[in-house]
Protein backbone atom coordinates (compact mmCIF):
# COMPACT_ATOMS: atom_id res chain seq x y z
CA UNK A 1 0.00 0.00 0.00
CA UNK A 2 1.26 3.42 -1.24
CA UNK A 3 1.80 5.75 1.76
CA UNK A 4 -0.64 8.55 1.65
CA UNK A 5 -3.72 6.11 0.52
CA UNK A 6 -6.41 5.19 2.23
CA UNK A 7 -6.20 1.64 4.65
CA UNK A 8 -6.48 -1.00 2.13
CA UNK A 9 -9.66 -3.36 3.31
CA UNK A 10 -7.86 -6.06 1.91
CA UNK A 11 -5.25 -5.69 3.90
CA UNK A 12 -4.83 -7.87 7.24
CA UNK A 13 -5.64 -5.68 10.30
CA UNK A 14 -4.46 -7.99 12.80
CA UNK A 15 -8.05 -9.74 13.71
CA UNK A 16 -8.23 -9.34 17.26
CA UNK A 17 -4.19 -8.87 17.94
CA UNK A 18 -4.23 -5.41 19.46
CA UNK A 19 -0.32 -4.64 18.80
CA UNK A 20 -0.98 -5.07 15.25
CA UNK A 21 -4.88 -2.81 15.05
CA UNK A 22 -2.34 -0.27 17.08
CA UNK A 23 0.10 -0.46 14.34
CA UNK A 24 -2.43 0.33 11.75
CA UNK A 25 -3.87 2.68 12.87
CA UNK A 26 -0.61 4.35 13.39
CA UNK A 27 0.17 3.47 9.64
CA UNK A 28 -3.06 5.37 8.60
CA UNK A 29 -2.20 8.73 10.34
CA UNK A 30 1.40 8.79 9.33
CA UNK A 31 0.02 7.51 5.72
CA UNK A 32 -2.54 10.80 5.90
CA UNK A 33 0.30 13.00 7.02
CA UNK A 34 2.65 12.28 3.90
CA UNK A 35 -0.72 12.66 1.72
CA UNK A 36 -1.25 15.83 2.93
CA UNK A 37 2.22 17.41 2.90
CA UNK A 38 1.79 19.17 -0.67
CA UNK A 39 4.10 17.37 -2.55
CA UNK A 40 4.83 18.78 -6.39
CA UNK A 41 2.25 18.03 -8.50
CA UNK A 42 3.12 14.56 -10.22
CA UNK A 43 5.74 13.37 -8.08
CA UNK A 44 5.42 10.27 -7.02
CA UNK A 45 4.36 9.19 -3.60
CA UNK A 46 7.62 8.70 -1.16
CA UNK A 47 8.67 5.33 0.10
CA UNK A 48 7.60 4.70 3.96
CA UNK A 49 9.99 3.49 5.74
CA UNK A 50 9.39 1.77 8.90
CA UNK A 51 12.32 2.49 11.53
CA UNK A 52 11.97 -0.84 13.98
CA UNK A 53 14.64 0.02 16.19
CA UNK A 54 14.46 -1.91 20.03
CA UNK A 55 11.45 -3.50 18.53
CA UNK A 56 10.82 -7.26 17.96
CA UNK A 57 10.84 -8.92 14.97
CA UNK A 58 7.52 -9.93 15.46
CA UNK A 59 6.20 -5.94 14.95
CA UNK A 60 7.96 -6.09 11.33
CA UNK A 61 5.49 -8.96 10.43
CA UNK A 62 2.70 -6.97 11.76
CA UNK A 63 4.02 -5.09 9.45
CA UNK A 64 4.24 -6.53 6.47
CA UNK A 65 1.01 -8.03 6.74
CA UNK A 66 -0.62 -4.40 7.00
CA UNK A 67 1.38 -3.39 3.85
CA UNK A 68 4.94 -2.56 4.53
CA UNK A 69 8.02 -3.69 2.70
CA UNK A 70 10.42 -1.05 3.71
CA UNK A 71 12.41 -1.43 7.12
CA UNK A 72 14.92 0.57 8.38
CA UNK A 73 17.76 -0.27 11.02
CA UNK A 74 20.50 1.55 12.37
CA UNK A 75 22.34 -0.82 14.28
CA UNK A 76 23.63 -3.86 12.54
CA UNK A 77 24.03 -6.26 15.04
CA UNK A 78 20.21 -5.92 16.07
CA UNK A 79 19.42 -5.72 12.42
CA UNK A 80 21.42 -8.56 11.10
CA UNK A 81 19.36 -10.91 13.79
CA UNK A 82 15.72 -9.24 12.97
CA UNK A 83 16.73 -9.89 9.40
CA UNK A 84 17.48 -13.64 10.21
CA UNK A 85 14.58 -14.24 12.65
CA UNK A 86 12.03 -12.03 10.43
CA UNK A 87 12.28 -14.38 6.69
CA UNK A 88 11.13 -17.26 8.77
CA UNK A 89 8.17 -14.96 10.36
CA UNK A 90 6.78 -13.55 6.72
CA UNK A 91 5.76 -14.70 3.25
CA UNK A 92 6.58 -11.96 1.15
CA UNK A 93 9.62 -9.52 0.41
CA UNK A 94 11.08 -7.23 3.19
CA UNK A 95 13.51 -4.48 1.78
CA UNK A 96 15.76 -3.83 4.69
CA UNK A 97 17.27 -0.03 4.56
CA UNK A 98 20.79 0.64 6.77
CA UNK A 99 19.68 4.22 8.11
CA UNK A 100 22.52 4.47 10.61
CA UNK A 101 26.00 5.20 11.06
CA UNK A 102 28.26 2.46 9.55
CA UNK A 103 31.56 1.29 10.62
CA UNK A 104 33.43 -0.03 7.83
CA UNK A 105 34.47 -3.45 9.83
CA UNK A 106 29.98 -3.86 9.69
CA UNK A 107 30.28 -3.95 5.91
CA UNK A 108 30.55 -7.72 5.68
CA UNK A 109 27.69 -8.56 7.74
CA UNK A 110 25.34 -5.35 6.77
CA UNK A 111 25.63 -6.37 2.85
CA UNK A 112 23.74 -9.64 4.32
CA UNK A 113 20.76 -8.56 4.53
CA UNK A 114 20.50 -4.91 3.76
CA UNK A 115 19.43 -3.41 0.15
CA UNK A 116 20.18 -0.14 1.03
CA UNK A 117 22.85 1.82 2.88
CA UNK A 118 21.91 5.25 3.63
CA UNK A 119 24.88 6.72 5.46
CA UNK A 120 27.88 6.21 3.00
CA UNK A 121 29.83 9.57 4.04
CA UNK A 122 33.41 8.56 3.14
CA UNK A 123 35.44 7.01 0.82
CA UNK A 124 36.81 4.39 2.84
CA UNK A 125 32.95 3.11 3.51
CA UNK A 126 32.74 3.19 -0.34
CA UNK A 127 35.88 1.40 -0.33
CA UNK A 128 34.70 -1.44 2.40
CA UNK A 129 31.16 -2.11 0.77
CA UNK A 130 32.24 -2.56 -2.09
CA UNK A 131 35.11 -5.31 -1.24
CA UNK A 132 31.99 -6.75 0.70
CA UNK A 133 29.51 -7.31 -1.93
CA UNK A 134 31.95 -9.17 -3.61
CA UNK A 135 33.18 -11.62 -0.93
CA UNK A 136 29.47 -11.80 -0.20
CA UNK A 137 29.01 -13.12 -3.70
CA UNK A 138 31.87 -15.35 -3.87
CA UNK A 139 30.39 -17.09 -0.70
CA UNK A 140 26.99 -17.09 -2.20
CA UNK A 141 28.52 -18.84 -5.49
CA UNK A 142 30.92 -21.64 -3.62
CA UNK A 143 27.75 -22.40 -1.88
CA UNK A 144 29.39 -21.10 2.14
CA UNK A 145 26.59 -18.37 2.57
CA UNK A 146 22.93 -17.66 2.01
CA UNK A 147 22.02 -15.72 -0.85
CA UNK A 148 21.22 -12.22 0.50
CA UNK A 149 20.15 -9.42 -1.86
CA UNK A 150 23.50 -8.27 -3.32
CA UNK A 151 24.13 -11.61 -4.58
CA UNK A 152 22.03 -10.74 -7.03
CA UNK A 153 21.18 -6.59 -7.48
CA UNK A 154 23.92 -4.14 -6.73
CA UNK A 155 23.62 -2.36 -2.84
CA UNK A 156 22.01 0.78 -3.22
CA UNK A 157 24.08 3.26 -1.10
CA UNK A 158 22.90 7.11 -0.51
CA UNK A 159 25.51 10.15 -0.04
CA UNK A 160 24.39 10.68 3.87
CA UNK A 161 24.91 14.86 3.65
CA UNK A 162 26.20 17.01 6.98
CA UNK A 163 24.24 19.69 7.14
CA UNK A 164 24.83 20.73 10.77
CA UNK A 165 28.62 20.45 10.56
CA UNK A 166 28.26 18.14 13.69
CA UNK A 167 30.47 15.61 13.27
CA UNK A 168 28.92 13.28 15.84
CA UNK A 169 25.90 12.74 14.09
CA UNK A 170 27.87 11.94 10.38
CA UNK A 171 27.54 13.44 7.14
CA UNK A 172 29.79 14.61 4.07
CA UNK A 173 30.44 17.95 3.88
CA UNK A 174 28.01 19.41 0.67
CA UNK A 175 30.92 20.04 -1.70
CA UNK A 176 32.38 16.35 -1.25
CA UNK A 177 29.03 14.65 -2.17
CA UNK A 178 29.38 14.35 -6.22
CA UNK A 179 32.76 13.09 -6.18
CA UNK A 180 31.53 10.28 -3.17
CA UNK A 181 28.39 9.28 -5.37
CA UNK A 182 30.87 9.44 -8.06
CA UNK A 183 33.09 7.06 -6.50
CA UNK A 184 30.16 4.47 -5.34
CA UNK A 185 29.31 4.72 -9.17
CA UNK A 186 32.63 3.60 -10.01
CA UNK A 187 32.88 0.90 -7.42
CA UNK A 188 32.00 -2.78 -8.53
CA UNK A 189 29.12 -4.69 -6.63
CA UNK A 190 27.47 -0.61 -5.96
CA UNK A 191 24.67 1.55 -6.88
CA UNK A 192 25.03 5.45 -6.13
CA UNK A 193 21.00 5.97 -5.40
CA UNK A 194 21.06 9.66 -4.17
CA UNK A 195 21.10 11.48 -0.63
CA UNK A 196 19.74 11.31 2.73
CA UNK A 197 20.33 13.66 5.15
CA UNK A 198 18.93 14.33 9.48
CA UNK A 199 17.67 18.01 9.72
CA UNK A 200 20.03 20.08 12.10
CA UNK A 201 19.09 19.68 16.10
CA UNK A 202 17.18 23.43 17.16
CA UNK A 203 16.78 24.66 14.10
CA UNK A 204 13.49 25.00 11.68
CA UNK A 205 13.72 21.72 9.43
CA UNK A 206 12.58 23.49 6.27
CA UNK A 207 15.51 25.68 5.18
CA UNK A 208 17.76 22.67 5.69
CA UNK A 209 15.63 20.40 3.59
CA UNK A 210 15.60 23.03 1.05
CA UNK A 211 19.51 22.74 0.63
CA UNK A 212 19.00 18.96 0.58
CA UNK A 213 17.26 19.01 -2.95
CA UNK A 214 19.86 21.71 -3.68
CA UNK A 215 22.68 19.48 -3.60
CA UNK A 216 20.54 16.36 -5.03
CA UNK A 217 20.04 18.67 -8.07
CA UNK A 218 23.84 19.01 -8.42
CA UNK A 219 24.47 15.66 -7.75
CA UNK A 220 21.74 14.49 -10.78
CA UNK A 221 23.05 17.15 -13.16
CA UNK A 222 26.70 14.42 -12.18
CA UNK A 223 24.26 11.06 -12.12
CA UNK A 224 21.15 11.35 -13.69
CA UNK A 225 20.23 8.13 -12.06
CA UNK A 226 21.49 9.18 -8.28
CA UNK A 227 17.42 10.67 -7.67
CA UNK A 228 16.93 9.55 -3.81
CA UNK A 229 16.16 11.79 -1.49
CA UNK A 230 16.05 10.23 1.49
CA UNK A 231 14.87 12.65 4.56
CA UNK A 232 12.44 13.30 7.25
CA UNK A 233 11.37 11.44 10.33
CA UNK A 234 8.61 11.44 12.88
CA UNK A 235 8.98 15.15 13.53
CA UNK A 236 9.76 16.91 10.28
CA UNK A 237 8.54 14.43 7.53
CA UNK A 238 5.71 17.21 6.19
CA UNK A 239 8.99 19.56 5.59
CA UNK A 240 10.84 16.84 3.78
CA UNK A 241 7.99 15.73 1.39
CA UNK A 242 7.03 19.05 0.41
CA UNK A 243 10.64 19.78 -0.83
CA UNK A 244 11.00 16.41 -2.66
CA UNK A 245 11.70 13.85 -0.20
CA UNK A 246 11.46 10.20 -1.97
CA UNK A 247 11.78 8.17 1.13
CA UNK A 248 10.68 8.94 4.98
CA UNK A 249 12.44 7.51 7.99
CA UNK A 250 9.82 6.88 10.48
CA UNK A 251 9.75 4.88 13.50
CA UNK A 252 8.20 6.62 16.80
CA UNK A 253 4.98 8.28 14.97
CA UNK A 254 4.47 4.31 14.01
CA UNK A 255 5.76 1.69 16.26
CA UNK A 256 5.40 4.02 19.54
CA UNK A 257 7.77 5.43 21.91
CA UNK A 258 11.25 3.68 22.59
CA UNK A 259 12.48 2.56 25.84
CA UNK A 260 15.05 4.24 27.05
CA UNK A 261 18.24 2.97 26.75
CA UNK A 262 21.58 3.05 29.00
Amino acid sequence: MSAGRAADPTVDRGGGDPRTLELARSLDRVRARIAAAGREPGSAEPVLIAVTKFFPAADVARLHRLGVRDVGENRDQEAAAKAREVSGLVDGPVTWHFVGQLQSNKAKSVVRYASWVHSVDRASLVTALGKAVQRHRESVAAGDAAAGPCADEDLTCLVQVSLDAEERRGGARPEDVVGLAERIAGTEGLRAGGVMAVAPLGEPPGPAFDRLLEISQELRQALPGATAVSAGMSEDLEEAVARGATHVRVGSDILGPRAPVG
